[in-house]
């Protein structure tokens, strides 16, 4: 076996899957149907050749460990599933590079690295059946909140515990996966941006800071309806006027602090045109990796709310939909991912994650962790649209393995 990595190995092998599970509309590899099923069954025999053991957990994740002369294990983390009409690079590149990794650690090693090393394939990342992200990681950082997936539920009224029983996955010892990482001593995670910021700076990778913490809120402004030939500007009770007011401030209050804020829903009642709006309905989704700063941007928001209720003279009430805190990536591996950056391509650069990801319940469960983003085009993913650049592919593979080999040593010290 040779012991060179082969980065074009990954490449020819994401298109192959593409191939495979893909169609003229994007990805189709939906956690727990039939495509995802063929698409795990098409890793395993990736694996075959190679000296290591293949297994489910209690909540379907896959793990593949190669057996090191340390317990202490490397984890390198992906996952197969995508959106409906996904895109061609999203989770799976994670796997496929990690898969590539594993070929070149076992090479180098002779089947006996100095660590174990293993390569998880998480279990429904994305949640685009069910709404719930991250259910495999979740389950095994132990953060998963059993009540609220027990009752959730497909388009087709199909329930999570009935689908998880259909791939023989009990949903009620889900969290027994959480023994998986009784010996994890660091968690590595490559993915494309999604975003535009690498493509923007024309970069190739970028060191991962950790993942934006999260305040999702209902905003509703309560006025009063009036026929909206009859009523004069200056006596109206315009809930609609004040919400509009917020989808300019929020961002002003996004520049002021360096976070991103969205409004993504507006719903007013009663919903004709011959009535002012009596009652507006917004959602508000503020992001930012600080702590600090993610809560000022909530009291700012809801400050401003406040104002433009009385100027419009309405009122105003909140609901908090999610929250989620910031997660903040181990600053030893961070800086080895740097450095591993720069090796490969000359040129470095720190960034945080909008976007959820596994990585962020690894840290969660106190494991040190660190992803890498390589740039996509366009800045656009969950589409099939998605790409990435072959040569930067290339270039991800090639640090992303030098990032696992100084993290081996920084295990082993």
């Amino acid at each position: 076996m040779s012991t060179v990595l082969n980065p074009k190995r990954t490449l020819a092998e994401l298109k192959e899957l593409r191939s495979l599970t893909g169609d003229e509309n994007g990805a189709q590899r939906v956690a727990f149907t039939r495509t995802w099923v063929e698409a795990r069954a098409w890793l395993r025999k990736k694996l075959e050749p190679l000296p290591v053991e293949i297994h489910n957990d209690a909540a379907g994740n896959t793990w593949t460990t190669l057996r090191g002369e340390s317990e202490r294990a490397l984890l390198i983390g992906g996952h197969m599933d995508s959106v409906p009409n996904g895109g061609w690079l999203d989770g799976c590149l994670n796997v496929l590079a990690g898969l590539e990794i594993l070929r070149h650690i076992n090479a180098q090693y002779r089947g006996r690295p100095p660590v174990t090393v293993r390569l998880v394939d998480w279990a429904d990342e994305e949640g685009a059946r069910f709404g719930k992200s991250l259910f495999g990681s979740s389950a095994c950082s132990g953060t998963l909140n059993m009540d609220e997936a027990r009752g959730l539920k497909d388009k087709d009224g199909i329930s999570l515990p009935e689908a998880l029983k259909g791939v023989g996955i009990d949903f009620e010892r889900v969290k027994d996966c959480g023994r998986e990482l009784e010996n994890a001593a660091a968690y590595l995670e490559l993915h494309i941006e999604q975003g535009p910021v690498l493509l923007d700076l024309d970069l190739p990778l970028g060191v991962v800071l950790g993942t934006f913490g999260v305040e999702r809120h209902a905003i509703t402004f309560h006025g009063q309806a009036a026929h909206s030939g009859s009523t004069p500007m200056n006596r109206r009770k315009d809930a609609f006027l004040a919400a509009g007011k917020m989808g300019q401030e929020i961002y002003r209050i996004a520049e002021r602090h360096g976070g991103v804020c969205t409004i993504g829903s507006c719903v007013t009642r009663p919903g004709i045109v011959t009535s002012v709006v009596e009652e507006c309905r917004i959602t508000l989704d503020q992001r930012h990796l600080d702590a600090n700063a993610l809560g000022q941007m909530l009291r700012d928001a809801n400050a401003a709310c406040e104002k433009f209720a009385q100027e419009g003279n309405v009122n105003v009430s909140w609901e908090r939909l999610l929250q989620i805190k910031p997660v903040l990536f181990n600053q030893d591996l961070i800086a080895m991912c740097d450095d591993a950056i720069d090796e490969t391509c000359g040129k470095r650069h720190q960034l945080p994650s909008g976007p959820l990801h596994d990585a962020a319940e690894m840290a969660r469960a106190g494991v040190p962790t660190v992803m890498m983003f390589v740039q996509s085009l366009q800045g656009i993913s969950h589409n099939k649209i998605e790409d990435t650049a072959e040569e930067h592919l290339e270039l991800a593979v090639t640090a992303f393995d030098k990032l696992a080999e100084k993290t081996m040593i920084w295990i082993g010290k």
